[in-house]
């Protein structure tokens, strides 16, 4: 077995966890955090289980960075304060 180190970006929509894959375009879900992660882990595995290596390479999308984004808004919103 190999180790392939990937990406994940986990938030949170209503009452679930969204977990996201960007380098092979996975998303799943879970009730918590660990969950989620736990969720996106087993569809990517699976997922590459099942997958040649010619496949892998065609849904591969490298992510060339992730970092914060400081962004200039209208007044009103400049009271709004993320979580």
């Amino acid at each position: 077995m190999a180790t392939l180190h990937l990406s994940a970006q986990i938030w949170r929509e209503d009452d679930a966890y969204v977990a996201h894959c960007p380098e092979l375009r996975v998303t799943s879900e879970g009730d918590t955090f660990e969950h989620a992660q736990q969720m996106l882990r087993e569809a990517v595995e699976l997922m590459l289980a099942d997958m040649t290596p010619d496949e892998v390479a065609r849904r591969w999308q490298p992510t060339a960075w992730t970092g914060p984004l400081e962004v200039t808004v209208p007044e009103p919103l400049g009271g709004f304060h993320a979580a």
